[in-house]
């Protein structure tokens, strides 16, 4: 079993996101957006941070506006090799996991960690 990537992700009300992802963008840290083509004023912005994130693997972080179909939160997704033998690890020792739900060609479960603090880990579906 092995970690394969973290992304962190946020979605809260546009300005704020658009003003995070500013932070996070070239004219701030400088780190290099994905290209989502021309878009009408402010959509998200995904940061990969390493190779692997061009192949829906490795490390990226995510901003979002906030809607009616994605609430504010923040949230922490581990990307693994395996989810389903992290899901059964985990149960083992007594954490509370929902899932799996398969979207996007990955195996997501669920948890919540202490305070409420949203957290997913997945792995591509095989």
């Amino acid at each position: 079993m092995k970690v394969l990537g973290i992304r962190f992700c946020k979605v809260a009300k546009k300005d704020e996101a658009e003003g995070l992802a500013n932070l996070l963008g070239e004219n701030g840290l400088g780190l290099k957006p994905n290209d989502f083509g021309e878009t009408d004023g402010f959509q998200g912005a995904v940061f990969p941070v390493d190779d692997a994130a061009a192949k829906g693997l490795g490390s990226w972080i995510e901003i979002w506006p906030a809607g009616e179909h994605m609430p504010e939160m923040t949230m922490l997704q581990i990307v693994v090799d395996d989810a389903d033998a992290f899901a059964a690890r985990a149960k083992e020792n007594g954490v509370e996991v929902k899932g799996p739900d398969d979207a996007h060609g990955e195996r997501i479960y669920y948890l919540e960690g202490p305070g409420g603090f949203p957290m997913s880990f997945q792995s591509k579906v095989k």
